[in-house]
């Protein structure tokens, strides 16, 4: 077995990318946002909250955007009943809102993006045009 395996990084550079292509989106669709972007441990790189979205839509941000690089998967699918203990378990940390997305560059989950203050679908059109701006991210629309 290896010792070490190769990786993929994601860069300010591409977190801002992703940042600003999500805040374009919203534009577009006329919905102010809450926007972060975190690394595979969770750590935020960037972030916005866009003018009128609303404020504690950040908690939710970074929540989803924890959770969908922490799992590799989009939040919003899990059963109800699991999401609930999941979320107990973590204190909070864990979190099944619609609208994180996993940011995954040749099979490696390198950060995910979490978007809040619209509507369930409206945060996961922001993030899925977001990862369109980042050449090689995998989609999940």
């Amino acid at each position: 077995m290896a010792d070490t395996v190769p990786s993929v990084k994601l860069t300010i550079e591409g977190a801002m990318k992703l940042l600003n292509a999500g805040m374009a989106k919203a534009k577009e669709i006329d919905v102010p946002e809450c926007i972060s972007i975190v690394d595979p441990g969770g750590h935020l790189l960037a972030f916005a909250r866009m003018d009128g979205a609303f404020v504690l839509s950040f908690e939710s941000s970074l929540m989803k955007a924890k959770t969908a690089a922490s799992y590799g998967e989009p939040t919003g699918n899990m059963l109800a009943g699991v999401d609930i203990k999941l979320a107990i378990a973590t204190q909070g940390q864990r979190i099944n809102l619609p609208g994180g997305l996993p940011i995954v560059i040749d099979g490696h989950v390198v950060g995910g993006i979490g978007v809040g203050s619209g509507t369930g679908e409206q945060d996961r059109v922001v993030a899925e045009a977001a990862l369109g701006a980042l050449p090689g991210a995998k989609r999940f629309g």
